[in-house]
């Protein structure tokens, strides 16, 4: 068997199926594991599923697994012992030892109902021992009928039984003492009420017997009962997820299905105790298209950073390939800008070989330099020892590689000839990173002679806007930032063919003002 999955989904109940089926039709490498022993086994029969009233559950399982099967969803038989955390998979570990690999898991398990410790109840469970009465109340309606209660709020159960049947038995030891408003609304509707406690049941041919401790024997047509929820998810508990306060402590899950793990999602009993086998396919649909949908996302992800791996390592190979791709000296626009500025701490996001980043460490800067390309980073640091100055230097993509928040965050000539560079969101990224009462300074190439940004590695000019177009693109909150500097500065530039030509550098200057 494959041992790495896109998804494992816990259980092959309702939920689980349609948890799967989801994943299948969305080309999800699927694996169902299965205990095969679903809550409603014991019924022959269900009810209020539409378009499957009176199917037997294993028939509709069935169906369901050779539905999934279709999609390319494989099963296996066994027992989930333990899923546990491991960075961008999750580990599941099967009762035979296996240890399976997976981007995410839908559990879905149910539960097991802890019915009343009443001699001969177990047996009759599903079959004449019944607990929804949506889900079998029709079939029995019109007899005489027990509730045998296990709580105080069992007088609901009792209420919604009394609209099958005007013989309506209440035992109700278990909910003693009743308080005035259940044992009136009861007495109302003419429910009779036992106190004494059940100590056996039996089935004869005329009808269910209940005997209670007073010796007296009680016959019905059918009973109703609930059982104590037990949801088994030890071997979810290494993951500490978030429980609710219901009966049972079933797992907190967002509208998709999504657990407090984000790699984890659950559906069915496992997050409604209460709920039928519609709401189980509902929430198992929903929680399969959640997976997709998160899986979907760190696709995304992933391509972006392959992509960008790609990208950083010919912005490597271009300074490999070279001594020295620039002078060492600050840029003309970002000098002209920056002198007139109180020195603080400064963050130049694309510091390449490190210019603009000495000069201002040498007028008294505290300046953090990040370039994607080690070898500008080397560089930049050969450079300021030789000007004997301090520079912080870092290798990353972006201000996303450092946390701090800085007076002056600087990006100057961030260009690039892919037509898919991310300009915009790592000038966002800076933004993110200046400190209020800091500045944004972005200096970039308004006018340039399209030969001169042509040819080498990539073969073709990047896009080139004006401070103003940068400034509508970045979308700032006006009532957070103010521009202090929104112009274009002329100068003379030398091609590497000695050509000199006139050039505009664009100068946008935002201060952070919130």
């Amino acid at each position: 068997m494959e041992q790495d999955w896109d998804a494992v989904v816990v259980g092959g109940g309702a939920a689980g199926l349609s948890a799967a089926q989801m994943l299948g039709r969305s080309l999800r490498r699927t694996l169902v594991v299965d205990g095969g022993r679903p809550r409603n086994r014991f019924a022959a029969h269900m009810h209020g599923v539409l378009g499957h009233d009176g199917i037997e559950p294993a028939r509709l399982l069935e169906r369901g697994r050779a539905e999934a099967r279709a999609y390319g969803v494989e099963f296996a038989e066994g027992v989930v012992m333990a899923l546990a955390d491991d960075g961008d998979r999750l580990l599941v570990t099967m009762d035979d030892g296996r240890v399976l690999r997976t981007r995410a898991a839908v559990v879905a398990t149910g539960l097991r109902d802890d019915l009343p410790d009443v001699p001969g109840l177990a047996e009759e469970w599903g079959r004449t021992v019944l607990h929804c009465p949506y889900c079998h109340g029709r079939e029995v309606a019109g007899r005489r009928l027990g509730v045998l209660a296990v709580s105080a709020a069992s007088t609901h159960q009792v209420q919604l039984v009394r609209q099958l049947s005007e013989d309506v038995v209440a035992f109700t030891a278990a909910a003693e003492p009743l308080g005035d408003d259940a044992r009136s609304g009861l007495a109302a509707r003419g429910i009779r009420t036992v106190t004494a406690p059940v100590r056996g049941l039996e089935r004869r041919d005329d009808g269910i017997v209940l005997r209670t401790a007073d010796g007296v024997e009680h016959l019905v047509g059918a009973v109703f009962t609930g059982g104590a929820p037990e949801l088994g998810l030890d071997f979810v508990a290494p993951l500490e997820l978030a429980r609710s306060d219901q009966p049972g402590a079933p797992l907190l899950v967002d509208p998709m299905g999504r657990t407090s793990h984000p790699r984890v999602f659950a559906a069915g009993n496992a997050v409604a105790p209460f709920g039928n086998v519609p709401v189980s396919m509902a929430s198992g649909s929903m929680a399969g298209a959640g997976v997709n949908a998160a899986l979907v996302a760190e696709d995304v992800d992933l391509a972006r950073a392959a992509r960008d791996a790609i990208r950083n390592a010919a912005w490597e190979h271009r300074h490999v390939e070279r001594d020295g791709l620039w002078s060492g000296e600050v840029n003309a626009a970002v000098a002209e800008v920056a002198v007139g500025l109180d020195a603080g701490t400064a963050l130049d996001v694309g510091a390449g070989e490190g210019g603009d980043a000495v000069w201002l460490a040498e007028r008294g800067w505290s300046v953090t330099a990040v370039d994607v390309a080690p070898t500008a980073i080397a560089r930049a640091g050969e450079l300021a020892r030789s000007r004997g100055v301090e520079v912080d230097l870092r290798v990353g993509d972006g201000a996303a590689a450092v946390e701090d928040h800085f007076d002056l965050v600087l990006a100057s000539f961030l260009h690039s000839p892919e037509p898919d560079f991310p300009r915009l969101r790592l000038l966002r990224e800076a933004a993110d990173r200046v400190a209020p009462g800091g500045r944004l300074l972005l200096v970039t190439h308004a006018s340039v002679p399209t030969s001169s940004l042509t040819g080498g590695v990539h073969g073709h000019a990047p896009a080139l806007r004006r401070p103003e177009e940068d400034l509508a693109l970045l979308a700032l909150d006006p009532a957070v930032w103010t521009a202090e500097r929104c112009e274009l500065l002329p100068r003379r530039a030398h091609l590497p063919d000695g050509t000199d030509v006139a050039v505009e550098d664009g100068v946008l200057l935002l201060r952070r003002i919130g």
